[in-house]
């Protein structure tokens, strides 16, 4: 498991021409890498350790039962999780079946989880796969290693005489450029908001209000309390089994069954309730982000300038007003990667040369 879980660290290997940013980062690297590492630990639990043991009466063979019972589904009773354990029923959840006044709770989610995790690290990896195919490679060609800044002087001035003439010769064509990242970050807004939908689908209603049941499982008094972790993931759970008798008449065998598997299944949704409500905002306020800086053109200088402090505010103002909202997506892209020294003297060169450019017309 070590080994396989030590594979995952490729993907936070350092990159040194950032084409997104870490909002990005951590919805498209971070939380696929978390949701394989849990979809590997609990592939390891389910698989390698027993994740089911069903207590049965003599006579009936254990392993077969464990299996009915673990690919049928098994069973608790809602009403039997507000009752005392140890007085009026065995576990919580778990009761004579008989004396429940409510519908069973059957749970047959428990085999699907380690799939259902992988296929949700790939709806989280498809923004990024999107836009390294969009990007192709860009920023980094125009850089030419300008984002380190040890080089020869005349090197230097060839290289950036280069990226102003792509500057000057692709104006105002990199509108889809920007778009095009500003839509994978919305995707990945809609790829969060989509698999909480999926969840909640997933526990039957239960995941949307699973973690604000757990935050106030405390402030409930004692008699009323019961936990709303062995609710949605209950760790004793009871199966039914119908076999044929002797006489060819058709018996039935309650089987209690405990479930360790929960024990993980219950900390790892937790935590990944948090996190995608925490990654949901920070995304929404991201996309809001970026609506501001599409419609309201004013404040564009003012991020140019934050991102780029070597450069003087009038610079960024002029830029930033000369150019549309693809050309200076690119230059605060190329003002986060190239080093600040070098990128203040393109600026200034592509000031000059843009002046040039609009004289005549003038």
């Amino acid at each position: 498991m070590f080994k396989l879980l030590g594979n995952f660290s490729v993907y936070f290997k350092y990159q040194p021409v950032k084409t997104d940013n870490a909002v990005f980062r951590l919805h498209n690297i971070f939380t696929t890498v978390l949701l394989l590492t849990c979809s590997v630990i609990i592939t390891a639990t389910q698989y390698v350790g027993q994740p089911i043991h069903c207590i049965v009466g003599h006579g009936l063979p254990t392993q077969p039962i464990n299996t009915f019972c673990w690919i049928t589904s098994t069973f608790t009773m809602p009403d039997a999780f507000a009752r005392e354990v140890g007085k009026e029923v065995a576990h919580p959840g778990v009761m004579n079946e008989y004396d429940s006044t409510q519908d069973k709770k059957y749970y047959t989610y428990y085999q699907w989880v380690c799939f259902v995790l992988f296929f949700q690290a790939i709806m989280c990896y498809t923004p990024k796969y999107l836009w390294d195919a969009f990007e192709g490679g860009l920023l980094q060609t125009i850089l030419m290693g300008l984002n380190v800044g040890v080089c020869h002087a005349e090197e230097k001035e060839k290289k950036k005489d280069v990226i102003i003439g792509y500057l000057i010769r692709h104006e105002k064509r990199h509108k889809l450029y920007a778009f095009r990242y500003w839509g994978c970050e919305l995707l990945c807004l809609v790829n969060i908001i989509l698999q909480l939908w999926m969840m909640d689908s997933f526990f039957n209603g239960e995941f949307l209000s699973y973690g604000t049941r757990v935050l106030g499982y405390s402030e409930v008094p004692q008699e009323q309390r019961y936990d709303p972790m062995i609710y949605v993931f209950p760790r004793v759970t009871k199966c039914t089994f119908h076999k044929y008798g002797p006489s060819g008449t058709i018996q039935t065998h309650d089987s209690l069954c405990i479930l360790p598997l929960n024990i993980v299944n219950e900390k790892t949704y937790i935590f990944l309730w948090f996190w995608y409500i925490i990654l949901a905002v920070i995304l929404a306020l991201l996309v809001i982000y970026r609506l501001v800086i599409l419609f309201v053109p004013s404040i564009r200088p003012r991020l140019l300038h934050a991102r780029a402090r070597t450069i003087p505010m009038e610079s960024a103002v002029f830029v930033s007003r000369r150019t549309d909202v693809g050309d200076w997506w690119l230059l605060y892209m190329l003002a986060r990667n190239m080093d600040p020294l070098i990128y203040r003297e393109l600026v200034a060169e592509l000031i000059k040369r843009m002046g040039e450019k609009s004289g005549p017309r003038a």
